[in-house]
């Protein structure tokens, strides 16, 4: 009798023994399913205006390119466009924010005209030819608008990007407005502008901006917080224009972020900061 039991409890813990092995990889693969699940995806969406009838640019299509490329290096999916019009740049931002949800990480960068008015900041598309500055937010598109959207999907982590501090062409018929105005950042999104809430940014000598070359080249660095990031590129910027231009970001982030995983620098080389310059 007492062997009979003893053999009971052996093959009992047989079994347990068989049911552990069989179920702990499942387990830990389940574990390892839920974190996938959980892994954020990375979507930007990127604008180059520059064909305008009435001021037309000549770097933002290409520092759409340039950004576009770099933030397709670090692991976005880039939702890229140029010269919108005011319907085709309605529907890529509802696309944009309709893809958005508490999984992603979203970014958006623009590069093309934008007008401060009465404190609030208009994106201008490409077929719209404003006569004075209170038409500006009839056929503007209010930044405002995109912010919404995007924190509407309390996406973990939201950035703003705008190369876009030009001056405002009707400022002398009405009162003056120079550059954008100052904005807060919502909870979880950082706001970065070429320059400083109510100055100018200079559209560069060459095919890019200095801000947007510069936002390309420290974005794709290893490690990097996004602060840092940006405070490299104001760095570069401020000593490129001879401290004309100085970029300036508002930030409401939660936790950190980088661009690009990894172990960043402490400070940027000497090379790299001469050829930022």
């Amino acid at each position: 009798m007492m062997k009979a039991v003893r053999s009971f409890t052996a093959v009992r813990w047989l079994a347990v023994l068989a049911v552990l092995l069989c179920v702990s990889p499942d387990a830990a693969l389940a574990q390892r399913t839920r974190g996938i699940a959980m892994v954020e995806e990375r979507l930007a969406l990127v604008v180059g205006n520059a064909a305008y009838s009435w001021d037309p640019l000549d770097n933002p299509v290409n520092d759409a390119r340039l950004v576009g490329d770099a933030l397709q290096q670090a692991g976005f999916k880039v939702f890229r466009h140029e010269n919108l019009g005011r319907t085709a740049m309605v529907n890529a931002f509802r696309e944009f924010g309709d893809r958005l949800n508490e999984r992603t990480i979203a970014v958006f960068y623009y590069a093309g005209h934008a007008l401060q008015v009465r404190d609030n900041n208009y994106l201008v598309p490409i077929d719209v030819a404003p006569r004075s500055e209170d038409e500006v937010p009839v056929v503007g598109l209010d930044v405002g608008f995109i912010l919404g959207r995007m924190s509407h999907a309390r996406s973990r982590v939201n950035i703003v990007i705008l190369d876009a501090c030009r001056n405002n062409p009707f400022a002398g018929k009405t009162r003056p407005a120079r550059g954008l105005a100052q904005m807060d950042a919502p909870v979880g999104t950082l706001l970065a502008f070429a320059t400083a809430p109510g100055k100018v940014a200079e559209d560069g000598p060459g095919p890019n901006s200095l801000y947007s070359l510069n936002v390309a080249r420290h974005l794709v660095t290893p490690g990097l917080p996004v602060e840092s990031m940006f405070k490299r590129v104001r760095e570069a910027v401020i000593q490129g224009t001879d401290r004309r231009q100085v970029p300036w970001e508002s930030s409401s982030l939660l936790g950190e972020f980088a661009f690009v995983p990894g172990v960043a620098t402490s400070i940027a080389s000497k090379p790299e900061l001469e050829a930022a310059g």
